[in-house]
């Protein structure tokens, strides 16, 4: 019990001090803590109930996280990519629901691979350059 409430502080205070490109990096790997989840689920027996219960909750959850990096995206600050990124996070939320509602592990798949390709470049985008991913005076993020 004692472990599971440090860590829920590790998590609470690693969000409240993070900067805006980490916040996003912290989205990323929730996203994909959830499609890893599901997954793990879809390699269950069919006759397992809760199989596709946690099979719901988990795509459910990372389509929830993928909607909030959608809603985030400043169209006024960098206008041609965060369109291209709107377009982007909708394939995966769309891809993310036929996995859901077929219960086919194929799309899921797909994303999981494309999500972990934007999460590592991002991730090397924040360490090479380490004033990305902060907020200017004007309040706008910088990728």
């Amino acid at each position: 019990m004692v472990s599971k409430d440090c860590a829920r502080a590790y998590r609470a205070n690693s969000v409240l001090t993070a900067t805006p490109g980490q916040l996003v990096l912290l989205l990323f790997e929730g996203a994909l803590n959830s499609m890893a989840l599901a997954r793990e689920a879809f390699d269950r027996p069919a006759e397992d109930l809760r199989r596709y219960e946690i099979i719901n909750r988990q795509l459910s959850k990372a389509r929830k996280i993928i909607s909030e990096l959608q809603a985030t995206l400043d169209f006024n600050a960098s206008g041609e990519f965060a369109g291209t990124m709107h377009r982007l996070y909708d394939y995966y939320n769309r891809r993310l629901l036929e996995a859901n509602l077929k219960k086919q592990v194929e799309p899921l798949a797909e994303v999981q691979r494309l999500l972990g390709e934007l999460r590592d470049a991002w991730a090397e985008m924040l360490r090479t350059h380490p004033a990305a991913g902060s907020r200017t005076e004007s309040g706008c993020l910088v990728a």
